[in-house]
């Protein structure tokens, strides 16, 4: 018989759905960022120039990596709030340069946009000490 893989996004969310705690609220936004940074590259590609199809390649990246700034191997659900930073950083860099419009067309989600994004990074900035830091990680900032 053979073997049935999940795609990263379906184990990303199952990973997160029966996690109920303290900031629950926000980090179930973290498939859906996942998910929109990856309709980005497949579907709006040749739109995309080099620099912004790096920076989504490692926003993308940063989730599959097990051990980050904030491993979830370690920390669990409260892992995914450096990934999710990440995401939110890119995805607002997206937005300046082409319109929440023509981003918002890959988000598939009921919630608006604009606003999952604002409180992803409010509360990821919040929790988080050293945002520099994890941007320098992934090599997003010098």
């Amino acid at each position: 018989m053979p073997k049935i893989f999940k795609e990263f996004y379906d184990a990303l969310t199952e990973n997160l759905d029966s996690y109920n705690g303290q900031y629950a609220s926000f980090i179930d936004n973290g498939p859906k960022l996942y998910k929109l940074l990856s309709n980005l590259l497949m579907n709006y590609n040749k739109e995309l120039d080099s620099e912004d199809k790096m920076k989504i390649n490692a926003a993308i990246s940063y989730y599959v990596v097990p051990l980050d700034v904030i491993p979830e191997s370690e920390y669990g659900p409260y892992g995914y709030i450096d990934d999710i930073y990440i995401c939110v950083y890119v995805i607002k860099d997206l937005i300046k340069k082409y319109g929440i419009e023509e981003i918002n067309q890959f988000w598939e989600e009921i919630e608006e946009l604009s606003e999952v994004i604002e409180e992803s990074y409010e509360k990821t900035t919040i929790l988080l000490d050293d945002t520099d830091e994890i941007l320098k990680y992934i090599g997003l900032i010098e």
